[in-house]
């Protein structure tokens, strides 16, 4: 599959600032929990063939941010990220599959350690130049993963049956990634 005409071959860098790596985890089962990570960066090494492309991502762990200091805390803590042993995630991709007008990225997703393969559904949201020259190209993409395969165990049981926080998160991606200069 080929790009776009007004897409260049090359290394895109993400653009922090316009991007969101944003998750969602369901709490106490009657209510869901959001947020993000705001300290990140990647590569899309983007090939003539779209297919033969390539993403490699690092997010710091100490930069989860769900809107709550006490929690945030947790998280960042043994319990959870321990972000003192493991400081970064890391993905990097290694197959694009086409699927109608969006694709399928695969790759490797590794949290405290662990690495899992991982599919996320990816929309190719357009270029456009930004008013200081600037070529920008926008992507959305989303998966959901099981936090106890990547070693997120942590959990309490409630009075009325269930657990505080549940297994499956939502991953969702809105990422801005600036052309290599000309």
């Amino acid at each position: 599959m080929a790009l776009p005409a007004n897409v260049t071959t090359g290394t895109w860098t993400l653009d922090p600032s316009h991007s969101e790596i944003g998750f969602t985890v369901r709490h106490a089962g009657i209510s869901k929990v959001r947020g993000q990570f705001t300290d990140a960066a990647a590569t899309l090494d983007l090939a003539e063939n779209v297919t033969d492309s390539k993403v490699n991502a690092s997010i710091k762990t100490a930069s989860f941010d769900s809107g709550d200091a006490n929690r945030d805390g947790h998280v960042r803590g043994e319990d959870f990220f321990d972000v003192e042993k493991f400081p970064e995630i890391s993905f990097v991709s290694n197959t694009i599959v086409p699927k109608g007008d969006a694709y399928e990225l695969q790759g490797d997703l590794t949290i405290k350690g662990i690495t899992r393969p991982v599919a996320l559904e990816t929309e190719f949201n357009g270029v456009a130049v930004d008013p200081f020259g600037n070529t920008r190209a926008g992507l959305s993409a989303e998966t959901t993963i099981s936090r106890k395969d990547f070693g997120l165990t942590w959990n309490a049981v409630l009075e009325a049956g269930g657990v505080l926080v549940s297994d499956k998160v939502a991953i969702n991606l809105e990422l801005a990634f600036i052309a290599p200069a000309a």
